[in-house]
């Protein structure tokens, strides 16, 4: 499983801005990512051995049919990260198409 750093990486490789947790004045094209909590977890020896940490990607266009969709897609799955899409919405107030992804990613416990 991929972990926070190969996740950053793969937005990066899309060519629009990403912001972590916030993106300020975008008119255009941007992907916000944050985490959100422990997704789930292994546990031996009454000790937390592993866990995987959930996050969310959020894909902000104007364009309808978006190339870069299938492009995020694309990235998750070279990472070898796992996601699903969580939803798609039209936002009224700032005429964007929000495309939103839950992904997992690996966190070590020592």
């Amino acid at each position: 499983m991929a972990n926070l750093n190969d996740l950053k990486t793969a937005l990066l490789t899309i060519g629009v801005p990403v912001g972590h947790y916030s993106a300020f004045e975008q008119s255009d094209k941007y992907i916000v990512w944050a985490e959100y909590g422990q997704a789930n977890e292994v546990w031996a020896d009454g000790k937390l051995q592993e866990q995987a940490i959930g996050t969310t990607v959020d894909y902000f266009t104007k364009t309808e049919n978006d190339a870069n969709v299938t492009a995020i897609q694309r990235a998750f799955n070279d990472a070898e990260l796992s996601w699903r899409l969580e939803s798609i919405q039209y936002e009224d107030d700032t005429k964007f198409i929000h495309f939103e992804w839950v992904v997992e990613v690996e966190q070590w416990q020592e």
